[in-house]
């Protein structure tokens, strides 16, 4: 199955070329696709000039900084229109091992509809993040997983691999959230889609180059989104019960 790895991009020329040889490294048979707002840094002439030495490196331009769910979003739709039957999503912050990409595809290969490397399932671990920004997020990810019923432990989790057949029945391209709560809302969608989500465990490190994109907007928003959500599911019930669903 073709895989196409999406890697959303801003301000990470430090970070950019270690990213995509780590990636040629563990997935020689994937193509690249960076998605890049407008990086002030020169983020994508370095993707760009990465690509040219080691192949198979698209490069996206957007012409402005329009957040991680718009870039995904775009992303996806340039790798289905170039054939892809698995899309990737990969930080570019190197707080992820590409290393763990074969085993996220093969998840995929094998009949998952989502593949999640999770911080949050026995042997996963988070490394050198103070405990307050370790308590946000195991809480954050309990929060939504108790409120929307997701029976998943890292709701939150960047690292992950989708079949395309999964992405459209989920209709990915009208998911609204544009932060972090991207990766809640797609998995409320296909957990309401009775999608198969499998979970395996990754290594997650603090980055070390470049500055975090957390912000307290975005935690604002993801807090506010669950319970959108969770308002919409309660909607939703309510008129399959009036009309005897």
């Amino acid at each position: 199955m073709k895989s196409v790895i999406v890697i959303p991009t801003y301000c990470e020329a430090a970070n950019i070329q270690a990213v995509l040889d780590g990636v040629l490294d563990a997935s020689r048979g994937s193509d690249i696709l960076v998605v890049d707002d407008n990086s002030p840094d020169g983020t994508a002439a370095l993707a760009r000039a990465t690509g040219d030495r080691i192949g198979g490196v698209v490069v996206l331009d957007r012409p402005t900084k329009d957040g991680l769910g718009g870039a995904y979003r775009a992303g996806f739709a340039l790798a289905i229109d170039r054939g892809a039957e698995i899309c990737v999503q990969l930080d570019a912050d190197m707080s992820h091992d590409p290393a763990a990409l074969p085993a996220l595809i093969s998840n995929v290969e094998h009949g998952a509809d989502l593949a999640i490397g999770s911080r949050y399932v026995p042997g996963g671990i988070t490394e050198d993040w103070p405990w307050q920004r370790r308590a946000l997020s195991r809480w954050g990810n309990r929060y939504a997983a108790g409120v929307l019923g997701l029976a998943v432990n890292d709701a939150t989790g960047g690292l992950r691999a989708y079949s395309v057949d999964a992405l459209k029945r989920m209709d990915y391209a009208t998911v609204e959230t544009e932060g972090y709560g991207f990766q809640v809302e797609m998995t409320h969608r296909l957990v309401r889609a009775d999608g198969r989500i499998v979970e395996f465990p990754i290594t997650f490190r603090e980055r070390t180059v470049g500055e975090s994109k957390l912000s307290n907007g975005i935690v604002n928003e993801a807090f506010v989104l669950v319970l959108r959500l969770w308002l919409q599911d309660r909607r939703g019930r309510r008129s399959r019960r009036r009309h005897g669903g």
